[in-house]
């Protein structure tokens, strides 16, 4: 019996180390993954807003390509009060200057050089193979196109800085332009915008976890010769010092145009996500010299501990994924789900509801004047009266910098509707104060119904975005109903 006893508290011992071993892996691969699906959220959280980025400014330059359709395209003026109308808020900080190119053909190029060489405007962007591409290309497609990296003068002449140019053909009125030959034979000039790469990344709702690092590059390749943007913490001491946990290089192609976006991790990204490595590893060394049933018990426990961790870390993230992180309410992807869900309960009751787009008026100036904290505190309290105004039943989403959507369950009467609409409008003109100020709100409201104005989401969607615009378009701080 003796003899039989011996071996026993060793081989006690290693299923217990085998058994430990195992809870510890299985808890560093729970933080790993957890790292993992974090990173991979935020990179396509980025690509999405300098996507929505991008086609918001083609949609300003569509606007002034349109205005040439009822006015010759060498009325500056014209041009000049329509941007100035634009209002343009802190969705669109990015952009520097809108302008327009008149096209002179070939043979008249030499005798305009000739005749006014102290004014080149109208030929340094042919003249500028980088600037000529992007005409060429915008020109023999039809649609808008963005340039290569540029290097553009800063306001106050203190030098230059990254940028790059979206252009947009203006082709003459009334002329068909469906093909190749068309549309160079029918050119009449472009609509211009340029960008400082700085400033158009910074005006891009939403900000980064802790510890992460972005880059954009021009082109297909991440070379430093390419480099368009870094972010705070992406330098050479950095990159020369700190080796990245999570690197991953994701390619985009916007308005026709190659960038790649480049995310990194640095050791502040690790300490919040991957949170327990540290205590399991010591635990672990602790766990070798205790008592056969204080190991075992350990690892009972330890072996829970990093179940309910997983399952708990599993709900945050999707918590994160699904949430608006500064107002907690549903994102682009939850109401988008939500109202899909909605769709099919109206179809198959043959019932309504409505759909309502908002977007603050003279957002940008807040910014401007106050700083983005007292912004996010005026977003807050913005995604808290909107709460306070609906029923239950009901979603309130934020889908970009001061827009919000609203559903409005089982309720496809209009004039209920509209009337809810105008309680959330007026909830918005009663003045508060956050971060020391006082404010008074005023905001344009788009509302669409199921089935009157769309049988599917895309269709609602453009329904209501277009409601909104009108109510812009007639002054702003109104609501209106899809037509």
């Amino acid at each position: 019996m003796r003899a039989l006893l011996t071996p026993l508290p060793w081989l006690v011992l290693s299923v217990t180390l085998a058994t430990t071993w195992f809870a510890w892996d299985h808890e560093h691969q729970t933080s790993r993954n957890a790292m993992h699906t974090q990173f991979d959220f935020a990179l396509r959280e980025t690509v999405s807003r300098v996507e929505q980025s991008v086609v918001g400014y083609e949609q300003i330059l569509v606007g002034v390509q349109s205005l040439f359709a009822t006015t010759d395209l060498t009325n500056r003026e014209a041009m000049r009060a329509y941007v100035k109308n634009l209002q343009l808020d802190a969705n669109f900080a990015g952009v520097q200057t809108i302008g327009v190119l008149e096209w002179v053909p070939e043979e008249r190029k030499a005798l305009l050089l000739a005749a006014n060489p102290r004014e080149p405007a109208r030929t340094d962007f042919w003249l500028d193979p980088v600037r000529r591409s992007a005409c060429e290309k915008a020109r023999d497609s039809g649609i808008a196109a963005i340039s290569g990296k540029l290097a553009l003068s800063v306001e106050d002449g203190s030098g230059t800085t990254q940028g790059f140019l979206m252009v947009l053909p203006v082709y003459a009125p009334g002329q068909p332009h469906h093909n190749l030959e068309q549309r160079r034979a029918r050119l009449i000039g472009w609509v211009y915008a340029d960008f400082h790469v700085d400033d158009f990344m910074s005006s891009l709702y939403g900000r980064l976890a802790p510890g992460l690092t972005l880059s954009l590059y021009d082109a297909t390749q991440p070379l430093d010769s390419n480099l368009l943007f870094a972010s705070e913490g992406e330098t050479a001491s950095f990159q020369a010092s700190e080796k990245s946990s999570l690197h991953a290089d994701e390619y985009m192609v916007v308005a026709g145009h190659n960038w790649v976006l480049s995310m990194k991790t640095q050791k502040a990204f690790d300490a919040v996500y991957g949170r327990g490595i540290e205590t399991v590893t010591a635990v672990f060394g602790i766990v070798l010299s205790l008592l056969l049933a204080a190991l075992v018990r350990l690892m009972v426990n330890g072996r829970d501990r990093a179940l309910r961790l997983a399952e708990a870390m599993t709900e945050e993230l999707r918590h994160m994924a699904q949430h608006d992180p500064l107002t907690g309410l549903p994102n682009r992807a939850l109401f988008n789900d939500r109202l899909n869900q909605e769709l099919a309960v109206a179809k198959r009751q043959t019932s309504g509801f409505a759909l309502m787009f908002l977007d603050l008026d003279h957002f940008k100036p807040i910014n401007d004047n106050f700083g983005h904290d007292v912004g996010d505190l005026v977003l807050s309290w913005v995604a808290a009266q909107l709460q306070k105004g609906v029923r239950a039943a009901d979603t309130v989403g934020r889908i970009g910098g001061d827009e919000f959507v609203v559903l409005l369950a089982h309720l496809g009467n209009p004039e209920v509707s509209l009337g809810l609409a105008e309680k959330l409008h007026q909830a918005l003109h009663q003045p508060f104060a956050v971060g020391g100020h006082e404010f008074s709100l005023s905001c344009c409201i788009g509302v669409a119904l199921f089935p009157t104005h769309g049988t599917d989401s895309v269709a609602l969607i453009k329904s209501a975005d277009d409601a909104m615009y009108q109510a812009k378009k007639a002054g702003r701080d109104c609501v209106r109903l899809s037509s």
